[in-house]
Order: structure tokens, then C-alpha cells, then sequence
């Protein structure tokens, strides 16, 4: 069964800035312009690198409305609808739908930790609950919950599975996941230092955090494999591994909100337990960031 692709190349998993009163709305926009104006495929608003799983519901639905405005239909917006309750999730995916959005990233229910027959009715109701087509996101370092190449296949039997995002730690199970399920769940690479291993078994692109800061780098990395400039996109994605890994310093999305407001797009007010990046991490950070220049 081939798909609708929501898009294809770099999506963007959109920081929430912050203020001492709440969202910082005029950052946001700003930083949702700079996005723009880099030739963005597509942008994730509330999602892991959104400090999602401490904006209340409220706050996301606010954050999921004003992207949709402000984006204008320019790119897809997607918004990050996951829960560890499934009423939540359906609930938000709902809301996403009356405002605008073009599709919903759920991430896997995370703490209960969920049988694989349990993810499979998780995407469905989510599917039930909303006209918008859905990438699954597995990302079992944080939730401790994966979905297997197997039930990716099963996801993939539902009309409105539209993606898989891939944040694990096994290049096999992304071969095995794409070899399943072939048009029937386009996969996009979670990790930015994964971003070419994933397109050259056959991904569709990447939902990318180094992307907040380098759009334009991360776009042409996806833009040179499709065009099969492959020594280039090989060479250009070496020369962000320094980037991809001192945004992996400390846990995301410290560093990269760091970057941002070292390059004045917003403050960098974390929501607790997170914590600042710390100042010899911040040195080494800012190093690599200019040494990109």
C-alpha cells in the first residue's frame, strides 16, 4: 500500500522558547520565519525537542494554533500529539485537526511501557480519533518502548499511517522496518547523524534538531542524496557529525536551545528538571557552532 507522503527531506523539531512568564510567542515566530525563509520541508511543533512533556494542554494547543497561523500552508505542520494515555492522545489529535494542522507525530506511550499489540491499538484509536494522517515515533531510549520491524509492518496496515520516525539505536531494524513494510510507511530518520544511512536504504528524510540552527545544511544534505550527489551529501554529513555531536552533549534539548539563544532567537529558559548546559560544554558548543561559519 503506497502512501501519501507528508513530506519529504527536513522537517524541523521546533524548540518552544520560553520566557519568565510562559511561551515566548514573537521567538517563536521569529524562529518559525528563519525556518521559512531556509527552504524547510516541514516543521514539528510539541515535539520532544518542544519540551513537550512539560507544556500542559493548553499550552500545546496553543503552540500547535499559532504555528498553523503563522506558517500560512507555506510547508506541513506536524504536530506532536503523543501520551502515555491514549484518551490524551486521541483528544489532542482531534484539536490539531480543527486548527489546521496537515499530521500528528505520536510518539509511543512512554513509563507504562506498552505490549506491541498495545502500540498497535494505540495508533489506531489515535487514527479514529482524527481525519490526520500520522507518523509513528519510536524513540525507546525515552519512552522504553520500541516498535519492532514486525508491528511497524502491522502500523503500516492503517490508511492514515503516513511515516515512522526512527530515533533507536539499531541501523539493522531500520533496514528490517524498511524491507517490511517498502511504500506502505515512509521512514525518516530521528537522529542527525543518521540522516544518510537511513535515505540510502530508503528513507524519505529526516525530523532533525540540528536543523533549528543550520535549516539550509540539513535540507541540502537531504536535497543532494535525491539529486544522487552521493560523494557530496557523504562529505556534507561528515562535516556535521562535529555539530551532531555536541548537540548530543547533554540531554536535548539543552544544547540546542543553548545554540539558539547564543544566536538570539530566544532565552535559554528550560523548563525543570532540565537544567542550563553546562559552561565548559557550552564553550566546546559555541566552538564547533563557529567553526560552521
Amino acid at each position: 500500500m503506497k502512501k501519501t507522503i507528508v513530506f519529504r527531506g527536513a522537517a524541523t523539531a521546533l524548540v518552544t522558547p520560553f520566557d519568565e512568564k510562559g511561551i515566548d510567542y514573537i521567538a517563536f515566530a521569529k524562529m518559525i520565519d528563519f525556518q521559512l525563509a531556509n527552504g524547510i520541508d516541514a516543521l514539528v511543533v510539541c515535539g520532544t525537542t518542544g519540551e513537550s512533556a512539560t507544556l500542559t494542554d493548553e499550552e500545546k494547543k496553543e503552540l500547535i494554533s499559532f504555528a498553523v497561523r503563522q506558517v500560512r500552508g507555506r510547508v506541513p505542520v506536524i504536530a506532536g500529539t503523543g501520551a502515555n494515555d491514549t484518551r490524551r492522545a486521541c483528544a489532542m489529535s482531534e484539536y490539531a485537526a480543527l486548527v489546521g494542522a496537515d499530521a500528528l507525530l505520536v510518539v509511543t506511550p512512554y513509563y507504562n511501557k506498552c505490549t506491541q499489540r498495545g502500540l498497535v491499538e494505540y495508533y489506531d484509536a489515535v487514527s479514529k480519533s482524527s481525519s490526520l494522517p500520522f507518523i509513528a515515533y519510536s524513540v525507546p531510549s525515552r519512552t522504553g518502548v520500541k516498535i519492532e520491524p514486525e508491528t511497524a509492518r502491522r502500523i503500516a496496515e492503517n490508511e492514515l499511517a503516513c511515516g515512522l520516525k526512527d530515533a533507536g539505536d539499531s541501523i539493522s531494524d531500520t533496514a528490517r522496518t524498511i524491507s517490511l513494510c517498502k511504500d506502505a510507511l515512509p521512514i525518516y530518520s530521528g537522529n542527525d547523524d543518521r540522516i544518510l544511512p537511513i535515505l540510502s536504504l530508503g528513507g524519505k528524510g529526516v525530523i532533525s534538531v540540528m536543523s533549528n540552527i543550520v535549516p539550509l545544511e540539513v535540507k541540502r544534505l537531504c536535497s543532494l542524496y535525491f539529486d544522487g550527489i552521493l560523494s557530496r551529501a557523504a562529505e556534507l554529513q561528515t562535516e556535521l557529525m562535529p555539530l551532531c555531536d555536541a548537540l548530543r552533549c547533554e540531554v536535548n534539548p539543552i544544547p540546542i536551545k543553548a545554540a539558539l539563544a547564543e544566536k538570539g532567537f530566544c532565552k535559554n529558559i528550560l523548563r525543570a528538571p532540565l537544567t542550563d548546559l553546562s559552561p565548559e560544554n557550552c564553550e566546546m558548543l559555541f566552538s564547533v557552532i563557529k567553526s560552521l561559519e
